[in-house]
């Protein structure tokens, strides 16, 4: 069986596709079946998920491109852009991925939230659609690419001291 541990970032040939929904692209440890019927074992390191387009390379060097499969997503539109922003708004305030589109937003079918954009005043359409939320802003690959040098979204905070009466100086 095919082992793939190593992403690269470009290759001269690629051998096969493995093509994975949303859910099975954030695991770094599986096995899987690439299109072409021949199974394989991801080792990877943890933290990053595939994203579409995405090289690997096996122990053998062969090399895979990472597809990402279509899957039940809605669309969300709003003709509001401030209708739109209280849909991302409550969305990720319940943690939900998104995908940032240029039209509005795709998020995987969930009902519950389906009527809950809509009672914010979005148009919700169902579709069969590639996933590729937006990596957290803490993410160490970055935006949405495992590929180069890991570079993060926003600087990670540092925790502040909580001064208390007690620390300062002759109290």
């Amino acid at each position: 069986m095919l082992t793939l541990n190593t992403r690269i970032d470009d290759a001269p040939q690629v051998h096969g596709t493995l093509v994975l929904p949303w859910d099975r692209r954030e695991r770094c440890r599986m096995r899987a079946t690439l299109a072409s019927g021949e199974e394989v074992a991801l080792f990877l390191p943890r933290g990053a998920p595939l994203r579409h387009g995405d090289l690997l390379r096996g122990d053998d060097g062969r090399v895979v491109r990472v597809v990402a499969a279509p899957e039940p997503t809605y669309a969300v539109r709003c003709a509001d852009p401030l209708a739109l922003a209280r849909c991302a708004y409550h969305l990720g305030n319940r943690h939900t991925q998104l995908q940032v589109c240029g039209w509005g937003l795709r998020m995987r079918a969930d009902p519950v939230l389906r009527e809950m954009v809509l009672g914010l005043g979005a148009q919700v359409e169902e579709e069969l659609a590639s996933f590729e939320p937006e990596a957290g802003a803490y993410t160490a690959a970055g935006h949405g690419h495992g590929h180069g040098a890991p570079a993060m979204l926003a600087p990670v905070p540092l925790r502040q001291k909580i001064h208390r009466p007690a620390d300062v100086d002759g109290a």
